[in-house]
This record gives C-alpha cells, structure tokens and sequence, in this order.
C-alpha cells in the first residue's frame, strides 16, 4: 500500500511539473523511437487522406459551383439532404443496400470462421497449406477481373454454369439479367474473393488457445465436434466479436466497383444501391453537393451501427472496441 502511495505521488508531481512532464515524454519517444517511425507512414496516411479532406464536407451546405469555389458558394442549408429523403428513389435505394448488406454479413461472415475451424482440424500440413494458397488467391486478383469472370462464368452463351446445366437439360439461363438473382451472386462472389484472406485473422487467433485444453478434453472423451464447441469456439469469440462489430459498422457501405461492374438497367430494381447512385449524380450529372450528401449521410448511418453494436456487445459480453 505505501508503495503504490508513493507511485501515485510521483504521478501528481508529474502531472503538476510541465518540465518533468516534458523529460517522461521524451525518454518515452527515445525508447519507442522505432516503434513510432514505423507508424509514422499510417499516421501520414489518415492524416492526408481521411481527416484532412473533412473540411470538404461543407460543400453539403452549399450550393457547391466549380468555378466559384468552395468558399465563395452560396449557403443552402440542408437542401441537399431533404432533396434526398424526398426523392422516391430514398426508400429503394435504403432497401436494396440494406438488404445487400445484410445478405453478406449473415451469409459472408461466418463463412471465413467455418474455414479457419475446418483448416485447424486438418492433420496433414501439405493439404492445408494447399487449402489456404488456393482461397488466398482471389483476394488480390482486382474487382474489376473478378466482376468479368462472374459474368463470363454466367453468360447464357458459352459460360461454364450454363453448359454445366445444358448437360442436365437445363437453361440457358441468363443469371446477369434477373433481378432476383443479383444479390445471391454478389454475395458468393464476395465470399469466394475474401474467404481465405479474413481466415487469417481466425487462425492467428487459434493459434493463441492452450494445446493443453484439448488434451484435457481429450481425457474427458470429448468427440471433435464437443471440443470445437468448448474449446475452439470459445478461443477466438473475442476475434469473432470484434469484426462482427467492424462488418455491422459497413453494412451500408456496400463496394462500389463490383456492384456498378456487375449491374445494369435491367436489374436495378435490386442492383441500384446508394454508392452506384452517389456515383450518377455527382459524378455524370456533376451535382457534388448532393453527393456529399448523401454521402456524409450513409457516413452517420454507419457510426451509428457500429456504435449500437459495440454498446450491445460490451453490456452482453466483455468484449468490445472501446
């Protein structure tokens, strides 16, 4: 007890003394040196790329004019953000991000949990370091690559699943011009291209739980099935919890560049989100404010979700971002 009155006195003079204030900080930097260098490159890129464009958002409450400038725009308030709740396209748009969103959450995040716990119970190391090249692969081949191949693979004239379902007397089908059919392929589309790089999370995770539980199950009989119940899963819950709360947080930022590669007029009943919009009416019809808009407004949905996510996660559990 007199040792930590002590620690906590010599904290208070610290904290009082600007001068040994300075002198802590500085041994602090001096022993981190290289810690901090390293992350000087990240710190550089949030800071150019993510905070200081912020100030841009005040063309939402202009009438924003590319040759007046930012400044020099007329105010208009939150024209721009009634113009968008008023437009009728507001709800269909909300309804086929939401549900896009959604769709990859329920059916795209477990996915990479289930491949992490099959590759641990995989005994033979060649197979499961074949398993993980082969579904490392697709997450680096670039969306617009991957958008082509969907298409291809689904054409109704000589694409690969359409001759597959010939050989049952089935088709052709013409997967890329159903509107039911838009989100199914999105979503698997996402799974097969992501699926192996968000696993690495998961088995880096695994790797931290104590051997000695399984064998302590082992003793007690239990099958493999009990033991990925008890002792796997509960291992990596708090990794699970943590990028359930990050993925809850961009349900609504749904990517841009595969979805606008893959729609078109013919599906936008459920292919038109709000990101392929944003992009028609700021970019083709050079309306910037109304994009910002719009924008900044998906912007605060989305705080809102992982902040909701992340109370419920810390009132039910002892696992959360803050």
């Amino acid at each position: 007890m007199a040792q930590t009155s002590v620690v906590q006195d010599n904290l208070r003079k610290e904290m009082k003394d600007p001068y040994r204030r300075q002198g802590r900080l500085l041994r602090t930097w001096n022993h981190n040196k290289t810690l901090w260098l390293l992350f000087l490159p990240c710190l550089l890129y949030y800071l150019i790329f993510r905070y200081a464009p912020m100030f841009g958002l005040v063309i939402t409450f202009k009438d924003y004019n590319l040759f007046k400038g930012i400044w020099a725009s007329d105010w208009v308030g939150l024209k721009y953000y009634r113009m968008f709740f008023e437009n009728p396209d507001f709800w269909p748009l909300m309804k086929n991000t939401l549900l896009l969103g959604l769709y990859k959450l329920v059916f795209g995040f477990p996915a990479p949990v289930i491949l992490a716990i099959l590759l641990n119970e995989v005994r033979k190391a060649a197979f499961k370091k074949f398993v993980q090249t082969v579904s490392y692969l697709p997450h680096f081949i670039s969306n617009v690559i991957v958008a082509s191949m969907v298409i291809m693979f689904l054409s109704p004239t000589g694409g690969l699943i359409n001759n597959l379902l010939g050989t049952f007397g089935i088709g052709p089908v013409n997967f890329m011009n159903e509107p039911g059919m838009f989100r199914g392929i999105y979503v698997l589309s996402e799974i097969w291209q992501h699926i192996g790089w968000e696993t690495i999370i998961y088995l880096a995770a695994l790797t931290a739980i104590d051997p000695q539980l399984y064998e302590a199950a082992d003793m007690d009989g239990a099958s493999r099935m009990r033991k990925i119940w008890h002792v796997t899963l509960p291992g990596i819950s708090p990794a699970i919890v943590i990028t359930l709360i990050l993925n809850i947080g961009k349900v609504l930022e749904i990517g841009f560049e595969k979805v606008f590669l893959m729609q078109n007029p013919a599906i936008y009943d459920t292919a038109d989100i709000i990101s392929t919009y944003v992009y028609r009416v700021g970019m083709e019809q050079g309306n910037f404010s109304y994009g910002a808009s719009i924008d900044l407004f998906m912007g605060i949905i989305s705080l809102i979700f992982i902040y909701s996510a992340n109370y419920i996660s810390r009132r039910v559990s002892e696992t959360s971002l803050w």
